[in-house]
């Protein structure tokens, strides 16, 4: 199975093989199709799986094949349980939306509102 083979957008493939995955994980080859089918999905995988693509590419994807006509508020919104992991979502997040016009932005608690950051993809 191959990346291709989930009908991602150009720019997502893109993205991808420019961060060197060239073929999906275990893990994202029995949830990505499930999450591009819009269903609910409850998944464990160890660490360094590839969890994050599993829900970032089908998000991302939607994003992609309904686009927003009028600004508005967040349309997808990620809960972590740490700063940390916040931060590693938001990181890969803009790396996989490099091509698109999207604004990806991280809000955590313990730090002041004008240092949240915000990116215009």
């Amino acid at each position: 199975m191959q990346f291709e083979d989930f009908q991602l957008d150009p720019s997502l493939l893109e993205s991808l093989k420019a961060m060197g995955h060239n073929t999906p994980t275990t893990i994202q080859q029995q949830t990505i199709p499930l999450a591009m089918d819009q269903r609910d999905i409850l998944a464990r995988a160890p660490t360094g799986t590839g969890k994050t693509a599993s829900f970032l590419l089908p998000a991302l994807q939607h994003l992609i094949d309904f686009p927003r006509r009028f600004e508005g508020q967040a349309r997808i919104l990620v809960l972590t349980p740490t700063r940390e992991l916040a931060s590693q979502i938001h990181r890969y997040a803009c790396h996989l939306a490099t091509d698109l016009d999207l604004n990806i932005a991280i809000i955590t608690g313990g730090v002041p509102y004008d240092a949240r950051r915000s990116v215009r993809r």
